[in-house]
Protein backbone atom coordinates (compact mmCIF):
# COMPACT_ATOMS: atom_id res chain seq x y z
CA UNK A 1 0.00 0.00 0.00
CA UNK A 2 2.72 2.42 0.91
CA UNK A 3 4.14 2.00 -2.87
CA UNK A 4 0.88 3.09 -4.47
CA UNK A 5 0.74 5.99 -1.91
CA UNK A 6 3.80 7.46 -2.76
CA UNK A 7 4.22 6.55 -6.22
CA UNK A 8 0.34 6.86 -7.77
CA UNK A 9 -1.53 8.69 -5.12
CA UNK A 10 0.84 11.33 -4.66
CA UNK A 11 1.64 11.95 -8.12
CA UNK A 12 -1.94 12.41 -8.57
CA UNK A 13 -2.48 14.97 -6.00
CA UNK A 14 0.09 16.61 -7.23
CA UNK A 15 -1.58 16.84 -10.88
CA UNK A 16 -4.65 18.05 -9.27
CA UNK A 17 -2.89 20.79 -7.72
CA UNK A 18 -1.25 21.81 -10.88
CA UNK A 19 -4.19 21.94 -12.61
CA UNK A 20 -6.06 23.75 -10.25
CA UNK A 21 -2.69 26.33 -9.89
CA UNK A 22 -2.76 27.16 -13.84
CA UNK A 23 -6.94 27.53 -13.89
CA UNK A 24 -6.45 29.77 -10.85
CA UNK A 25 -3.35 31.81 -12.63
CA UNK A 26 -4.95 32.11 -15.97
CA UNK A 27 -8.20 33.01 -14.67
CA UNK A 28 -6.47 35.77 -12.59
CA UNK A 29 -4.52 37.33 -15.39
CA UNK A 30 -6.94 37.06 -17.90
CA UNK A 31 -8.40 40.05 -16.07
CA UNK A 32 -5.85 41.97 -16.30
CA UNK A 33 -5.57 44.58 -19.90
CA UNK A 34 -2.01 44.86 -21.06
CA UNK A 35 -1.22 48.50 -21.18
CA UNK A 36 -0.34 47.83 -24.83
CA UNK A 37 -4.19 46.64 -25.55
CA UNK A 38 -2.17 44.10 -28.72
CA UNK A 39 -3.89 40.56 -28.46
CA UNK A 40 -2.27 37.29 -27.91
CA UNK A 41 -2.42 36.97 -31.96
CA UNK A 42 -0.54 40.05 -32.70
CA UNK A 43 1.79 39.28 -29.94
CA UNK A 44 2.50 35.92 -31.25
CA UNK A 45 3.13 37.11 -34.69
CA UNK A 46 5.20 40.24 -33.51
CA UNK A 47 7.42 37.54 -31.67
CA UNK A 48 7.86 35.39 -34.31
CA UNK A 49 8.90 37.92 -36.94
CA UNK A 50 11.19 39.02 -34.88
CA UNK A 51 13.13 35.88 -35.34
CA UNK A 52 12.52 35.99 -38.55
CA UNK A 53 9.85 33.40 -39.17
CA UNK A 54 7.38 34.14 -42.08
CA UNK A 55 6.31 30.75 -42.82
CA UNK A 56 4.14 29.77 -40.11
CA UNK A 57 0.45 30.42 -39.30
CA UNK A 58 -1.43 31.93 -36.67
CA UNK A 59 -4.90 30.40 -36.53
CA UNK A 60 -7.73 30.31 -33.75
CA UNK A 61 -9.03 26.89 -32.36
CA UNK A 62 -11.73 25.90 -29.73
CA UNK A 63 -11.34 25.33 -26.49
CA UNK A 64 -10.24 26.22 -23.34
CA UNK A 65 -6.36 26.55 -23.14
CA UNK A 66 -5.85 24.64 -26.32
CA UNK A 67 -2.93 26.71 -27.53
CA UNK A 68 -0.41 24.25 -29.25
CA UNK A 69 2.32 24.86 -31.77
CA UNK A 70 2.20 22.42 -34.84
CA UNK A 71 5.89 21.75 -35.78
CA UNK A 72 4.72 19.81 -38.84
CA UNK A 73 2.35 21.88 -40.52
CA UNK A 74 4.00 24.73 -39.09
CA UNK A 75 0.18 26.18 -37.25
CA UNK A 76 0.29 28.11 -34.26
CA UNK A 77 -3.21 27.59 -32.64
CA UNK A 78 -4.38 29.88 -29.80
CA UNK A 79 -7.60 29.27 -27.76
CA UNK A 80 -10.20 32.19 -28.41
CA UNK A 81 -9.69 33.83 -25.20
CA UNK A 82 -5.78 34.30 -26.18
CA UNK A 83 -6.38 34.80 -29.52
CA UNK A 84 -8.27 38.03 -29.38
CA UNK A 85 -7.62 38.70 -26.23
CA UNK A 86 -5.11 41.47 -24.90
CA UNK A 87 -4.89 39.86 -21.41
CA UNK A 88 -1.10 39.20 -19.22
CA UNK A 89 -2.41 35.50 -19.74
CA UNK A 90 -3.28 35.96 -23.33
CA UNK A 91 -0.11 37.48 -24.26
CA UNK A 92 1.79 35.30 -22.05
CA UNK A 93 0.51 31.77 -23.40
CA UNK A 94 0.54 33.50 -26.81
CA UNK A 95 4.37 34.36 -26.70
CA UNK A 96 5.37 30.82 -25.22
CA UNK A 97 3.79 29.10 -28.16
CA UNK A 98 5.69 31.05 -30.74
CA UNK A 99 8.59 30.24 -28.98
CA UNK A 100 8.28 26.72 -29.92
CA UNK A 101 8.14 28.47 -33.07
CA UNK A 102 11.44 29.96 -32.88
CA UNK A 103 13.03 26.47 -31.60
CA UNK A 104 11.73 24.73 -34.70
CA UNK A 105 13.68 27.84 -37.08
CA UNK A 106 16.96 27.28 -34.69
CA UNK A 107 16.91 23.89 -34.59
CA UNK A 108 16.40 23.64 -30.67
CA UNK A 109 18.03 20.23 -30.09
CA UNK A 110 15.31 18.49 -27.30
CA UNK A 111 12.62 19.95 -29.85
CA UNK A 112 14.21 17.75 -32.15
CA UNK A 113 13.85 14.39 -29.68
CA UNK A 114 10.50 15.04 -28.75
CA UNK A 115 9.43 15.31 -32.31
CA UNK A 116 11.06 11.67 -32.68
CA UNK A 117 9.69 10.81 -29.54
CA UNK A 118 5.84 11.90 -30.51
CA UNK A 119 4.88 9.16 -32.46
CA UNK A 120 5.47 6.32 -30.70
CA UNK A 121 3.51 7.89 -28.05
CA UNK A 122 0.86 7.88 -30.14
CA UNK A 123 0.72 4.16 -28.97
CA UNK A 124 1.89 4.62 -25.40
CA UNK A 125 -0.56 6.72 -24.00
CA UNK A 126 -3.54 4.74 -24.71
CA UNK A 127 -1.69 1.68 -23.46
CA UNK A 128 -0.73 3.24 -20.31
CA UNK A 129 -4.47 4.63 -19.57
CA UNK A 130 -6.10 1.40 -20.23
CA UNK A 131 -4.19 -0.77 -18.29
CA UNK A 132 -3.98 1.95 -15.05
CA UNK A 133 -7.44 2.65 -15.77
CA UNK A 134 -8.78 -0.27 -15.93
CA UNK A 135 -6.35 -2.90 -14.60
CA UNK A 136 -7.29 -2.15 -11.01
CA UNK A 137 -10.72 -2.86 -11.46
CA UNK A 138 -9.71 -6.12 -13.38
CA UNK A 139 -7.12 -7.22 -10.45
CA UNK A 140 -3.40 -7.36 -10.16
CA UNK A 141 -3.52 -10.30 -12.19
CA UNK A 142 -4.49 -8.79 -15.26
CA UNK A 143 -2.05 -5.87 -15.02
CA UNK A 144 0.98 -8.34 -14.44
CA UNK A 145 0.07 -10.16 -17.49
CA UNK A 146 0.52 -7.21 -19.30
CA UNK A 147 3.39 -5.94 -17.46
CA UNK A 148 6.09 -6.24 -20.07
CA UNK A 149 3.88 -4.15 -22.98
CA UNK A 150 2.98 -1.17 -19.63
CA UNK A 151 6.74 -0.54 -18.83
CA UNK A 152 7.63 -0.45 -22.55
CA UNK A 153 4.48 2.05 -22.89
CA UNK A 154 5.41 4.04 -19.47
CA UNK A 155 9.01 4.12 -20.85
CA UNK A 156 8.08 5.77 -23.55
CA UNK A 157 5.92 8.31 -21.92
CA UNK A 158 8.51 9.07 -19.42
CA UNK A 159 10.70 9.84 -22.15
CA UNK A 160 8.83 11.79 -23.77
CA UNK A 161 7.58 13.96 -20.70
CA UNK A 162 11.29 13.89 -19.70
CA UNK A 163 12.36 16.03 -22.64
CA UNK A 164 9.63 18.02 -23.29
CA UNK A 165 10.42 19.49 -19.39
CA UNK A 166 13.09 21.56 -21.05
CA UNK A 167 11.39 22.96 -24.24
CA UNK A 168 8.48 24.29 -22.36
CA UNK A 169 11.01 25.87 -20.10
CA UNK A 170 12.76 27.09 -22.97
CA UNK A 171 9.70 28.11 -24.89
CA UNK A 172 9.00 29.95 -21.64
CA UNK A 173 12.08 31.57 -21.50
CA UNK A 174 12.20 32.94 -24.89
CA UNK A 175 8.62 34.17 -24.57
CA UNK A 176 9.34 36.42 -21.28
CA UNK A 177 12.21 38.12 -22.95
CA UNK A 178 10.91 38.41 -26.44
CA UNK A 179 7.78 40.30 -24.38
CA UNK A 180 9.92 42.59 -22.89
CA UNK A 181 12.95 43.70 -25.33
CA UNK A 182 9.78 43.97 -28.48
CA UNK A 183 8.24 46.42 -25.92
CA UNK A 184 4.62 44.45 -25.94
CA UNK A 185 5.11 44.71 -22.24
CA UNK A 186 6.83 46.73 -19.32
CA UNK A 187 8.15 44.94 -16.73
CA UNK A 188 6.26 45.72 -13.52
CA UNK A 189 3.56 43.73 -16.40
CA UNK A 190 5.91 40.71 -16.21
CA UNK A 191 4.40 39.51 -12.94
CA UNK A 192 1.25 38.02 -14.43
CA UNK A 193 3.60 36.42 -17.36
CA UNK A 194 5.53 34.83 -15.05
CA UNK A 195 2.93 33.46 -12.53
CA UNK A 196 0.84 32.06 -15.89
CA UNK A 197 3.88 30.69 -17.34
CA UNK A 198 5.37 28.69 -13.80
CA UNK A 199 1.83 27.31 -13.02
CA UNK A 200 1.38 26.05 -16.88
CA UNK A 201 5.13 24.49 -16.27
CA UNK A 202 4.05 22.96 -12.90
CA UNK A 203 1.36 20.62 -15.01
CA UNK A 204 4.55 19.45 -16.98
CA UNK A 205 6.28 18.41 -14.17
CA UNK A 206 2.92 16.93 -12.48
CA UNK A 207 2.49 14.66 -15.59
CA UNK A 208 6.60 13.52 -15.62
CA UNK A 209 6.14 12.66 -11.71
CA UNK A 210 2.65 10.70 -13.18
CA UNK A 211 4.08 8.55 -15.33
CA UNK A 212 7.73 7.84 -13.07
CA UNK A 213 5.34 6.91 -10.48
CA UNK A 214 3.74 4.36 -12.18
CA UNK A 215 6.55 3.17 -14.40
CA UNK A 216 8.51 2.68 -11.04
CA UNK A 217 5.00 1.36 -9.63
CA UNK A 218 5.33 -1.50 -12.31
CA UNK A 219 9.00 -2.37 -11.93
CA UNK A 220 8.39 -2.89 -8.55
CA UNK A 221 5.48 -4.95 -9.50
CA UNK A 222 7.43 -6.81 -11.97
CA UNK A 223 10.58 -7.94 -9.18
CA UNK A 224 7.79 -8.62 -6.59
CA UNK A 225 9.09 -5.80 -4.55
CA UNK A 226 5.49 -4.23 -3.97
CA UNK A 227 4.00 -7.56 -2.96
CA UNK A 228 6.98 -8.25 -0.18
CA UNK A 229 6.30 -4.65 1.19
CA UNK A 230 2.59 -4.06 0.98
Amino acid sequence: MIYWIVLIGIPLLLGLYAQMKVSSAYHKNSQIASRGRITGAEAAQAVMNSAGIGDVEIVEVQGFLSDHYDPINKKLALSPNNYRGNSLAALGVSAHEAGHAIQQKQGYAMMKVRQLVAPAVQFAAPVSYFIFGWGFFLGGAFIKSLLPIAVAALVVMVLFQLVTLPVEFDASRRAKLQLVNLGILDRDEMVGVNETLNAAALTYVAAFVDSLGKLLYLLLMFSGGGRRND
